[in-house]
């Protein structure tokens, strides 16, 4: 999981910059740019969480935790 923690280091880095470019009034482009790839980047580390998961509770054959992670993924 080393590498799960600092890819969300990176994200929180991302997110302090977004924080200094909106303090400071940035084109808002720039900005739009910076919150994609801030979403791009927990959403790929999100997916990564999410299939190491899912496959540990197939290898498990740990039917009660893999419906809870599905409803968790489905709600919004």
């Amino acid at each position: 999981m080393g590498d799960v923690i600092l890819r969300l280091k990176r994200v929180g880095g991302q997110v302090e910059g977004l924080i200094r470019m909106i303090e400071r009034e940035d084109e808002c482009a720039q900005i739009i740019t910076q919150f994609q790839a801030a979403k791009a980047a927990l959403d790929n580390t999100f997916s990564l969480v999410l299939q190491r998961n899912l496959k540990d509770c197939l290898s498990q054959d740990d039917s009660k935790s893999l419906e809870k992670i599905l409803k968790l993924i489905t709600k919004h």
